[in-house]
C-alpha cells in the first residue's frame, strides 16, 4: 500500500510545485524569491532543531540522519499561512496553501538512503497602485513561480555514535514577474514581462554524533556544510503596448543568461536529552551574501548581507511506551528562532522571527504518524517605508512506516 501511495505522491507533488503560489510576500521579489524551511513538520515545530538520528522519523537537514532509519519511511507535509500585510498606513491580508516536501527513506544496515522533492523558494506577490488625477498612473507588479530540489541523500555509520552522509540536489525552476502602466484617459498602456528558467546542481555533506553523559542522558551534536555552488538562469524579457481597441503589440524581445552565485553555509546544532523521552537542543547557521539579483529585480535601494540564524527547541514524550494512554505517547515540540534574511531594503534588515508549537500523533497500530506545527512570526518592519508581515503558518505532515525487503516465512 505505501508503495502506491509512494508513485501517487510523487506525481502529485512534481505537478503542484509548478502550480503553487508558495508565497504572499512582497520580499520574494528579490533574489530567487522567499526561501523556505527545508524540513519536516517535525524539526519545523521545533524552530529546525534536527539532532537525533530518528529511527522512523526522515531529517532533511543532515543527510547523515539517513544512517539511523530502521524502517522504510515515506514523509509528507503541507502548510496554510495566513498573512498579514501592512505599512504606516494601510493593512492586506493573503492566505496560501502549499506542499512543502515529499520524501522517502530507507535502511540499508549502516547505510541509509534518503530520496525527495523540496520546493526550495517561492515568489508570489501583486502590489496595486491606481491614481484619481487626469494624467495619473495606474501600476500592478505581480510575480510568481520559484525553485524547486529534487534531492539524493546517503548516510553511513562509521561508529555507534557517529554517522556521516552526503547529498546532491538538481535545482530546477521558473520565475515571471510581469509589471502593467496606463494612464488615466490614454487609451493605452504597457505591460513588461521577465521570466527567468533556473537550474543548477549543489551538494551538502553532514555530520552527526551521540554520545552518553550519564545513564539515562546523551549529548548530541549536528554538522552540515552546504558547499558554494551556482544557478543558470536563463531569462527572457518583453515589453508590449495594448490598446483599449485593437489589442497587444510586442514591440521589444529580449534573451540572456547570467550565472548566479551562492556562498557555502554552515550549521552547527548541539543539544542535551534523553533518548525517545526530552530533548532541547540550538542551532546556529551562517551564511556570506545568501542572495543576488537577477537582470530584472535589481535596485538601488536593495542589497544583500550575511544570513544568521539562531534557534532553540526541543521535544517531550510523557511516556512513549505506555499501553494505558495515549495522550502519555504524544510528542510534544515547541522551540523559538531569530533569522536574518540576508536582504536590505531600504538600508533596513528584513529579519524573520518566530515562535513554533506541535504534535506528534502516533497513528494506533503501526509505527505510522501523524505530526502537527503552529509557527507564529513577523518578517520585516514598517521602518524606512517598508511592510511588515506577520504569518500564521499551520503544518501537517505524515510520516508512514513500514519494513520492504523482508522475505514471508511459512510454516
Amino acid at each position: 500500500m505505501i508503495k502506491k501511495i509512494l508513485i501517487s505522491s510523487f506525481l502529485l507533488l512534481s505537478l503542484a510545485t509548478f502550480a503553487q503560489q508558495g508565497s504572499a510576500s512582497p520580499y520574494s521579489f528579490y533574489g530567487i524569491g522567499e526561501v523556505r524551511f527545508k524540513g519536516t513538520v517535525e524539526n519545523r515545530a521545533m524552530a529546525g532543531i534536527g539532532l537525533e538520528k530518528d529511527s522512523i522519523h526522515i531529517n532533511l537537514e543532515n543527510p547523515a540522519s539517513f544512517a539511523g532509519l530502521k524502517l522504510t519511511t515515506f514523509t509528507v507535509g503541507g502548510t496554510n499561512s495566513s498573512n498579514t500585510l501592512k505599512n504606516s498606513t494601510t493593512s492586506e491580508s493573503a492566505n496560501r496553501t502549499t506542499i512543502d516536501y515529499l520524501a522517502v527513506g530507507l535502511p540499508l544496515g549502516k547505510f541509509g538512503l534518503g530520496f525527495g522533492l523540496i520546493p526550495y523558494s517561492s515568489v508570489g506577490y501583486r502590489i496595486s497602485s491606481a491614481s484619481s488625477e487626469l494624467a495619473g498612473v495606474n501600476t500592478e507588479y505581480s510575480g510568481s513561480g520559484g525553485l524547486n530540489k529534487a534531492f539524493v541523500g546517503l548516510g553511513y555509520t562509521v561508529t555507534k555514535g557517529l554517522s556521516i552522509g552526503a547529498d546532491v540536489n538538481y535545482n530546477f525552476g521558473r520565475i515571471e514577474a510581469r509589471s502593467v502602466a496606463a494612464i488615466n484617459d490614454v487609451p493605452y498602456g504597457t505591460t513588461e514581462l521577465n521570466r527567468a528558467d533556473l537550474s543548477g546542481v549543489n551538494f551538502n555533506i553532514g555530520a552527526m554524533y551521540e554520545h552518553k553523559i550519564g545513564k539515562k542522558l546523551n549529548a548530541y551534536g549536528s554538522l552540515y556544510y552546504s558547499l558554494e555552488n551556482s544557478l543558470t538562469s536563463t531569462n527572457i524579457r518583453s515589453v508590449s503596448t495594448f490598446f483599449a481597441t485593437s489589442g497587444i503589440d510586442t514591440f521589444d524581445l529580449q534573451e540572456s543568461s547570467k550565472k548566479l552565485s551562492y556562498p557555502s553555509k554552515i550549521t552547527m546544532s548541539a543539544g542535551v536529552g534523553e533518548a525517545r523521552r526530552w530533548l532541547v537542543g540550538a542551532k546556529l547557521a551562517y551564511q556570506k551574501n545568501p542572495g543576488e539579483a537577477n537582470e530584472y529585480n535589481s535596485a538601488p535601494n536593495v542589497g544583500y548581507g550575511r544570513y544568521a540564524n539562531a534557534s532553540i527547541g526541543g521535544y517531550f514524550i510523557p511516556n512513549y511506551n505506555s499501553f494505558t494512554s495515549y495522550f502519555k505517547r504524544i510528542v510534544y515540540r515547541g522551540g523559538i528562532r531569530f533569522e536574518k534574511t540576508g536582504l536590505v531594503v531600504n538600508a533596513e534588515s528584513i529579519d524573520d522571527k518566530a515562535i513554533t508549537l506541535g504534535m506528534g500523533l502516533p497513528l494506533p497500530g503501526t509505527y505510522s504518524n501523524l505530526n502537527l506545527g503552529l509557527e507564529l512570526g513577523q518578517r520585516g518592519s514598517t521602518k524606512g517605508g517598508l511592510v511588515q508581515q506577520d504569518y500564521i503558518n499551520i503544518s501537517v505532515g505524515f510520516s508512514f512506516n513500514d519494513k520492504w525487503f523482508q522475505k514471508r516465512k511459512f510454516d
